[in-house]
């Protein structure tokens, strides 16, 4: 029971906190600082891939799965925006 609690304070903190930092980034800053954030979502996708092992229990491994298919939407979409958004500086033909 303990342990529930301190990852739901761990939670409740992250999210209290990340809202707190990306509301206070200004409106031009949020495409950059999302493609900059690929590589977090990398380590995430591996630490989500990881924690997939056979030897979870179900629920374990029923929220890895989830995981590891979060943090690739997130990856995947981190990545064509920083695309798009590149592809806005190139010169026209």
């Amino acid at each position: 029971m303990e342990m529930l609690v301190a990852a739901v304070t761990v939670f409740v903190l992250a999210v209290y906190i990340g809202f707190e930092i990306i509301t206070k980034v200004p409106p031009t800053l949020h495409t950059p600082l999302m493609s900059g954030s690929n590589a977090i979502s990398g380590i995430t996708l591996i630490g989500a891939v990881i924690s997939t092992r056979s030897d979870n229990p179900r629920l374990a491994s029923i929220l890895a799965v989830c995981a590891v298919a979060f943090a690739m939407i997130n990856v995947v979409g981190g990545y064509l925006v920083t695309h798009r958004m590149l592809d806005m500086f190139k010169r026209k033909r």
